[in-house]
């Protein structure tokens, strides 16, 4: 299977237009749900399949992304999930490293493989991707970086204590707690 078989939910405000990391994912086949707020409705749903769309409980509350973040959270616990992607909506594509030659990916492969790693571990609660930019070409790089941030694209156990909070590098903030 090429696929996660964790849900993958993108959290979106305003970007019906872009839609950058939704489009990568469709190009990819790899399932997901994008988190609106209502009012955002009819345009996210004039682009994208509304069998995909979520529409959050509330909206405008002025806090960034940090309530959305939650209610995925709660939202992936109740539909009975282990664990849940969260993904930013501005991510343009999905890579691979392999012997500093970048390569880019095509299915869920890349989702599928973190979730088989991570699964091996109990003490594991929170991993993802490297962002292309911490990844130096003309440096040899390790495929597994332990105890460090992780930004963006996150795959998160349900069960840990811990929930988003703050308004800003929330992803930091969680990541390091």
């Amino acid at each position: 299977m090429n696929n996660p078989i964790y849900p993958v939910y993108i959290i979106s405000k305003g970007r019906w237009e872009s839609r950058q990391t939704s489009k990568e994912l469709e190009r990819m086949k790899v399932p997901y749900y994008i988190v609106i707020e209502q009012q955002e409705y009819n345009d996210y749903s004039a682009v994208i399949d509304p069998d995909k769309i979520l529409i959050l409980p509330f909206s405008n509350l002025g806090q960034g992304s940090i309530p959305a973040r939650n209610w995925v959270w709660e939202y992936s616990i109740e539909a009975g999930a282990e664990k849940h992607w969260i993904l930013d909506d501005n991510i343009r594509y999905f890579f691979r490293l392999n012997r500093n030659k970048i390569n880019l990916v095509n299915s869920g492969v890349t989702f599928k493989a973190i979730e088989d790693f991570t699964d091996r571990y109990k003490n594991i609660v929170i991993s993802g991707m490297q962002y292309e930019m911490f990844v130096p070409r003309k440096q040899k790089c390790n495929p597994i970086i332990f105890n460090t941030r992780v930004y963006s694209c996150i795959l998160i156990k349900n069960n840990i204590d811990y929930r988003w909070r703050g308004r800003y590098n929330e992803d930091t903030d969680l990541s390091l707690r």
